[in-house]
């Protein structure tokens, strides 16, 4: 199977590249350049490591947008009590990182990412549980396409 012309020049970079588009807001898959790869011969780690590492940050780039909509503003856009946000921010902070294991999802993943950060749940475990919600899809991934891990 043949990835298209100058692909070789590209490699991890290019893969890198489309994992981390495929997890912000514009529509883009990862998993076909990922099975594409695999299927050529390249080993399983690092294509995970590499896929993992760009789908997260690209995940990060929408808890950004998130954390940088004014405390407070977005409930006011959408008009909803006051005191009501202040218990789904202060739900979020407790318990929400953990949502971040959803972020992979496919149409909800990267709308769960933006409300992490509207909400502000802690960075570093949001960021933690992100990366690995998104390292099993992609495991599973090339485990479907063959991958041993071997």
């Amino acid at each position: 199977m043949e990835i298209g012309q100058g692909w070789e020049l590209w490699g991890l970079w290019g893969l890198f590249l489309s994992s981390f588009v495929a997890a912000t807001l514009l529509p883009f898959s990862s998993e076909a350049l990922l099975g594409v790869m695999l299927l050529q011969g390249w080993p399983e780690l690092p294509l995970l490591g590499v896929a993992t590492a760009g789908n997260t940050l690209g995940g990060l780039v929408n808890y950004g947008i998130g954390r940088w909509v004014p405390d407070g503003k977005l409930a006011r856009w959408i008009g909803m009590d006051p005191e009501k946000a202040e218990r789904w921010r202060m739900l979020a902070h407790r318990h929400g990182a953990w949502a971040a294991l959803g972020c992979w999802l496919p149409v909800i993943g990267d709308p769960i990412a933006l409300a992490l950060g509207i909400f502000r749940t802690p960075l570093l475990s949001t960021a933690v549980l992100m990366a690995v919600g998104k390292a099993v899809r992609y495991a599973v991934v090339i485990g479907a396409l063959g991958g041993t891990f071997t």
